[in-house]
Order: structure tokens, then C-alpha cells, then sequence
């Protein structure tokens, strides 16, 4: 089975009318004909994400977001540049072809990305989420000290509003506490973060919970390499995290 020949199959059971304008879901490096021998999956292709599918003999990466530092992939200004030289000779050295999954991952339902992000805070049962809601889950009790945060980290909390990558919800009176991927501090449509540590000032019980875009909606590739494997035979495919970008 090619490369392509494994994407025809994810269109054919994506379940939602294909975008064939789309500039995102497409290949960025590599052969769409050469022979898939193993399919990665991740949330961000990292030169260090790319080396340990290969060493797995995964050659295929199946990738939520960019692989060239920019949302479309252009790599007009990059020809010269030393890092994208050394990613694509690596890249086409050892055969490996990238193919990106993002907007019709989105788009199907449910969305992956949500469920699975849900589900990694405690929250079963969110398969109709939808990317901006503004639906309140109840998680078991806990404190916001849990997570890193803003607010009182003592305050106790359980009414969450989720939202992966870009996403971030608006904070509301019902929920206790916002999670997101990604979110301004200030000059926003509404400033979830100064709004929290006003609340948290006058002793109401209010947190804003910053993931980071990649490990907000990594889960969803986890969840996307088992979808997989319920239509594609014959080739392992094995999600391979990206991992948090940050370190203390």
C-alpha cells in the first residue's frame, strides 16, 4: 500500500465531504507512491518526532500541524535556510513521507481532538463537543494547585469549559475554571486572565488553565491512530507524541 493509496482511505472514511481546496491536509515531504511500511501519527513533526517514527520503522507520519514552521507549509523563503536543508535531506534519506490531518480531523464528528482532550481531564461522554463551546462539564473535585495556572491554586474547583489549540473559551459565571491550548493575556475580545485574577483577588472561585497548542490537542492523535487501525490493515500504526515543547 502507497502513501496515497492510505490517504484515499482516510477520505473515504472521514465522513464529512472532502475540501479539495484545502492547503492544509496534504503531503510536505517525501513520495506519496513509495510503499507505506508503518504510519506514525502525532501533533507536530519535530526533526526529533521524524528521527523516532523512522527508528520505529514507521515511515508514513500522519501530522496535526505543520512541518515547516508555517501554516501553510511554504517553504519559498526557506530554500537557503540550514534547518530545513538538514530536515528535508533527512526526511528523503530515509524515505519519509509527511502528510498532514487537520482540518477534516476537525471537521468530522466526533472531533478528536475535543473528545480526547476531554477525556484526558477527567470528562467522558464529550463526543458531540464541538471546538468553540461553551458547554460546562463537571470534573471530580479538585484543587487548581493541580495544574499550572491562574488563580488561587488553593481554590477548589469541578464546572469546566475546554477548548484545544486556538480555542480558548470565554470565561462565564457557571464555570469555575477555562482550559485551553493558546490564549492572550490581554487586548483580546475578552481577557480570561485578567478576568480570573480579579476574581481570584475578591475571593471567587475562578482559574484559567494555559495546556499549550500542542499538548492541549495531542490526545487526538492518540485517539486518530486507533481510528486507523479500524480501516487500514496490514501496515502497524502507532501514535508518536511530540511531546511538551516546554521545560523547567
Amino acid at each position: 500500500m502507497t502513501a496515497r493509496e492510505v490517504v484515499d482511505l482516510i477520505r473515504k472514511n472521514v465522513g464529512v465531504p472532502w475540501n479539495e481546496q484545502t492547503y492544509r491536509d496534504t503531503f510536505k515531504t517525501g513520495n506519496p507512491d513509495s510503499t507505506v511500511k508503518g504510519i506514525a501519527t502525532t501533533m507536530m513533526t519535530t526533526f526529533d518526532m521524524i528521527r523516532r517514527a523512522h527508528e520505529a520503522g514507521l515511515n508514513l507520519i500522519v501530522t496535526h500541524e505543520d512541518t515547516f514552521w508555517n501554516d501553510r507549509d511554504d517553504t519559498r523563503d526557506l530554500t537557503g535556510n540550514t534547518l530545513y536543508k538538514l530536515k528535508t535531506k533527512y526526511c528523503l534519506d530515509n524515505g519519509m513521507i509527511v502528510w498532514r490531518f487537520h482540518d477534516h480531523l476537525h471537521a468530522r464528528k466526533p472531533d478528536m481532538t475535543i473528545a480526547a482532550s476531554l477525556r484526558s481531564v477527567g470528562v467522558e461522554g464529550g463526543e458531540d463537543a464541538t471546538m468553540r463551546s461553551d458547554h460546562v462539564y463537571t470534573i471530580p473535585p479538585t484543587t487548581l494547585g493541580a495544574f499550572r495556572v491562574v488563580g488561587d491554586p488553593n481554590v477548589r474547583i469541578s464546572r469546566i469549559l475546554l477548548g484545544p489549540g486556538y480555542a480558548f473559551p470565554r470565561m462565564t459565571m457557571d464555570a469555575d475554571v477555562v482550559i485551553g491550548g493558546e490564549a492572550q493575556e490581554t487586548d483580546g475580545v475578552f481577557d480570561d486572565t485578567e478576568y480570573v485574577m480579579d476574581a481570584a483577588t475578591l475571593g471567587i472561585a475562578k482559574g484559567q488553565i494555559i495546556l499549550g497548542h500542542v499538548v492541549s490537542e495531542e490526545p487526538g492523535m492518540e485517539d486518530c491512530a486507533k481510528w486507523l487501525r479500524t480501516f487500514i490493515t496490514g501496515v502497524p500504526i502507532q501514535f508518536v507524541p511530540a511531546g511538551e515543547p516546554f521545560w523547567t
